[in-house]
């Protein structure tokens, strides 16, 4: 009988035992993410006026808005360039880094970009990229007269430099982990089977890197939303209109007290956003079997 209740009470403090450790961080999640949320669906289906129930017409709104459509078709499209541009860029880096003797040299350089502040970087690429700026002036001296840089549809294309030179490094050394974390005995073993460095890295290093390449691919999604900061600072809140993104769409709204329209949007984004994480863990997991 003894035996029985120490062991009922065993399997109780192994079930319910990381409850006292899990609680606080529930309670400020609860707090601080889950509880504003829900105030956000709250204002989504209300107006901001009258205070009134609404029912769906500010998600309708939101779907109708030419500005959201620009700005959500111009973030998907800013998404689509530079996440397959980062992730493929700091792979073919991160394995030539791997071979390298000076790797515990140079791998913390790569960092560098990371500790530049948003209001240097802006200014470097004011200098760089005005219409009379260093790369136009260049340009003139060799007879050719250099575009408009951030008036034109160009600008897309220097934030997307903007964004790849900001987190190069730090996916670079993700990937160099996940590379060096591969045990050395298994890729001995299977050079002595015959097995190139191509065949190496496709069938031995690439599959071990399959946690790795979820988590940078949901870094680098969320990280590409921070990019606002220097469009923000070089152009204000109304940019070029292709690179007029989701940010800069909700700072005009908030700005506007428009927060029925942006607790709708907000909510739809949510979703989508959710989903596209729930299928990257979906594909990967499937990827395993």
């Amino acid at each position: 009988m003894k035996l029985n209740r120490k062991s009922r009470y065993i399997s109780k403090s192994k079930k319910f035992g990381y409850l006292p450790f899990l609680l606080p961080s529930f309670a400020g999640v609860l707090a601080f993410v889950i509880a504003p949320f829900c105030r956000v669906i709250l204002y989504s289906v209300k107006t901001t006026a009258t205070d009134e129930f609404c029912g769906l017409e500010n998600y309708r709104t939101v779907f109708l808005n030419e500005a959201f459509l620009l700005a959500a078709k111009n973030t998907a499209k800013f998404d689509a360039v530079c996440l397959p541009l980062l992730i493929g860029l700091s792979l073919l880096l991160a394995v030539w880094l791997s071979k390298s003797r000076l790797i515990q040299k140079i791998k913390s350089a790569w960092l560098f970009p990371l500790a530049v502040p948003s209001a240097t970087l802006v200014l470097v690429w004011k200098m760089l990229f005005e219409k009379n700026g260093i790369i136009n002036a260049g340009l003139l001296k060799i007879g050719m007269e250099g575009p408009d840089w951030m008036g034109g549809s160009l600008s897309f294309y220097v934030l997307v430099i903007s964004y790849i030179w900001k987190n190069l490094g730090y996916t670079v050394l993700l990937w160099l982990s996940g590379i060096l974390s591969v045990p050395e005995n298994i890729i001995e073993a299977a050079k002595v089977d015959g097995a190139n460095e191509r065949k190496s890295f496709l069938y031995i290093i690439l599959p071990n890197l399959k946690s790795v390449f979820y988590m940078i691919t949901v870094l680098s999604f969320l990280n590409s939303f921070q990019v606002f900061r220097e469009a923000y600072l070089v152009a204000g809140a109304y940019p070029q209109e292709s690179m007029y993104l989701l940010q800069h769409l909700f700072n005009n709204w908030f700005t506007n007290l428009s927060i029925d329209k942006m607790s709708a949007a907000a909510v739809i984004l949510a979703v989508i956003f959710s989903a596209i994480v729930f299928l990257l863990q979906k594909l990967w997991d499937e990827g395993g079997k």
